[in-house]
């Protein structure tokens, strides 16, 4: 089917404080008669230094565990999600410090921390981060739909295509375009949403608008169950774009949201970037 690719890498600075300047005591001796000395007693203090690997694994099992509760509000998922999404792309950049905040992980969530950290490594490794001059690609970044629009639209595709898991268009849509983000062509073409290339979209775009997310959605769901989804969800994939790379990213993230639906409002807010430069909302590159 395809094109190209737009996640890619940004680290984020985890600070913290250092050990305190040590105090020296100095002494003078003098001839003159002193007071005998007062006893004061100090009260101890105790200074916590967190590691960079403890306050990275901190903030990530605090927004993983928050976007699970139900109780969480809805305003706090944008920043909840985007400190999820920092911490990968820096898991995922250092393969060291991953492997010593995995450690730091409880057991509860540690294969949802290996399988976002492997999605971002293969996708990493399929479209490396390009240099920090090049140009911006030709994108306008827009608001995606709400969570609460794109959800049921996930799910009302994949029951028309006949069982296409819902999950597997909700990753596609995160990989392609951070679920609509991106407006504008690939280097290959594709275009929309979910990222058809005119071909493809003549056959299974049913006179839709490549452009709406409704229309991409179902396309791409017609295109899953047509290229062997539900029953081999791994040959879909590969039909949708001939990468084993592709393939097992999608499926990592499509199975945290299989695990927990509330996974998907994570992945809801995940930004755009482009190499290390963050593309916010409202950019427009010409």
């Amino acid at each position: 089917m395809r094109r190209l690719l737009t996640a890619v890498a940004l680290l984020l600075a985890v600070g913290c404080s250092g050990d305190p300047e040590p105090v020296v005591a100095g002494r003078s001796e003098t001839t003159t008669t002193v007071p005998p000395p007062t006893t004061t007693t100090v009260a101890p203090t105790t200074t916590t230094t967190l590691t960079a690997e403890a306050a990275l694994a901190s903030a990530l099992v605090a927004a993983e565990t928050a976007i699970r509760n139900p109780s969480t509000p809805a305003a706090d998922l944008p920043a909840l999600g985007q400190t999820q999404q920092q911490s990968y792309r820096r898991l995922v950049a250092d393969p060291a410090l991953a492997g010593a905040v995995l450690e730091l992980v409880p057991a509860r969530l540690r294969p949802t921390v290996e399988a976002n950290v492997a999605a971002g490594r293969e996708l990493s490794a399929l479209t490396p981060a390009p240099p920090p001059d090049t140009p911006l690609p030709k994108w306008r970044i827009v608001p995606p739909e709400p969570a609460e629009t794109l959800l049921p639209l996930y799910k009302e595709a994949g029951a028309a295509a006949g069982g296409v898991p819902w999950q597997y268009l909700a990753a596609i849509h995160l990989v392609e375009t951070r679920m609509g983000r991106i407006v504008g062509d690939s280097t290959a073409g594709a275009q929309g949403p979910m990222q058809f290339i005119p071909s493809t979209w003549a056959i299974y775009g049913r006179g839709g608008d490549v452009t709406s997310n409704r229309d991409a959605i179902h396309a791409a769901a017609r295109y899953l169950r047509a290229t062997g989804a539900p029953s081999d969800m791994a040959r879909a994939l590969r039909a949708y774009n001939n990468s084993a790379r592709y393939v097992r990213a999608i499926t990592h993230y499509a199975e945290q949201m299989v695990a927990d639906e509330r996974a998907y409002l994570g992945y809801h807010a995940w930004q755009v970037y482009y190499g290390t430069r963050l593309l916010p909302e409202g950019t427009v590159v010409n």
